[in-house]
């Protein structure tokens, strides 16, 4: 991260010193990811405390970097933080017993989440970059698993066979759990993968992601393994779910509120007799977690700008018989939406 954005952050926290722990947010502000450390950001500096299993890594990532790579533990933290007052610590990413350690310390605490969360929504050039690496991985890894589909695997070795392309395209991890539901079971939204048998004919929803140097990608494709006659209903309400994925990014511009961009989908799925069906909002942000802001739901009044990185992921949901659901990882540039989802298919593939 640049000086000047880190001077960005500092200023808007209006605290003496941020006091940041969380991995995620650790990584963010220094560019180095590790499972333990303590960053310390002020006025004049941003410092990163790392034990020995750290240090010599980080210091090597990190020189030439505006991050001062101290070796120490959270002795050595506290001695840092001596001379301030007020703190700015990250909720809800850290916890009680630490929060009271804090203030049995002396030190007043204020929530600096809001500057970090303003920062982090609006992404930079390198992070769109990285972010459409982890896409095209996603897509890649989808497109390898696709010819390896067989009836009476289950949805559990469906997961783990799509896991291991995105790895061998040089993902690091998942984004998430894979959701991956046959046939009724894509009626839950968030159905757990289980050991359900494929069967010609069913229906078939995965929900997936990857991570490339800590930023995630969300994708879901709903598909039929066969074609048994029996999908009138699904093929109509595919069609549906569709229209309202592809018109979110025709209709979606910067300056429209959350709000508004899910009334785009939601309205063309009412419009079909559909919207009952669709339980979930449009979207929501990504970027180093998998559900960041901005929120893009029937309550969300925040303003989508260019940068932004979120999900377009209309679905419906029938219970006991199908779930649908199409999602792109999409951003807003020159106030308008770019997919980073471009080798899949949108349109009903049968397998």
């Amino acid at each position: 991260m640049s000086k000047d954005k880190l001077q960005q952050i500092f200023e808007a926290a209006g605290v003496d010193a941020l006091y940041i722990e969380a991995d995620f947010l650790r990584r963010y502000l220094t560019g180095f990811y590790s499972t333990d450390g303590y960053v310390i950001l002020d006025g004049k500096s941003c410092r990163y405390v790392a034990d020995l299993r750290y240090f010599e890594a980080a210091e090597k990532a990190l020189a030439g970097s505006p991050v001062e790579v101290i070796e120490g533990s959270y002795k050595e933290a506290m001695e840092l933080l001596k001379p301030y007052k007020t703190l700015g610590v990250s909720y809800p990413y850290i916890d009680l017993e630490r929060a009271e350690d804090l203030r049995g310390r002396g030190y007043a605490l204020k929530d600096c989440m809001p500057a970090l969360k303003d920062a982090m929504v609006i992404k930079t050039d390198k992070e769109l970059d990285i972010i459409q690496r982890a896409c095209t991985i996603a897509e890649d890894g989808f497109l390898a698993t696709l010819p390896e589909i067989r009836e009476g695997m289950t949805e559990s070795q469906l997961a783990a066979l799509l896991e291991y392309n995105m790895r061998k395209f040089g993902a690091s991890g998942t984004s998430f759990e894979t959701i991956c539901a046959f046939g009724a079971g894509a009626s839950v939204p968030h159905h757990e993968t289980g050991e359900t048998k494929l069967k010609f004919g069913d229906p078939i929803l995965i929900d997936f992601g990857c991570k490339v140097e800590g930023y995630c990608s969300d994708i879901t494709r709903t598909f039929l393994f066969g074609d048994d006659g029996h999908h009138e209903d699904f093929k109509k309400a595919y069609a549906e779910v569709l229209k309202a994925h592809e018109l979110v990014k025709e209709k979606v511009v910067s300056g429209m509120t959350g709000k508004e961009a899910d009334e785009v989908a939601r309205g063309s799925l009412r419009a079909a007799g559909l919207d009952k069906l669709f339980t979930h909002s449009l979207g929501h942000g990504v970027g180093l977690l998998i559900h960041e802001y901005p929120r893009l739901s029937p309550a969300s009044g925040e303003v989508l700008q260019n940068g932004m990185v979120f999900s377009d992921e209309p679905g419906v949901y029938e219970a006991g018989k199908f779930g649908i659901r199409i999602e792109d990882t999409v951003c807003l540039k020159d106030g308008k939406i770019k997919s980073f989802m471009s080798k899949t298919e949108h349109d009903l593939l049968i397998l």
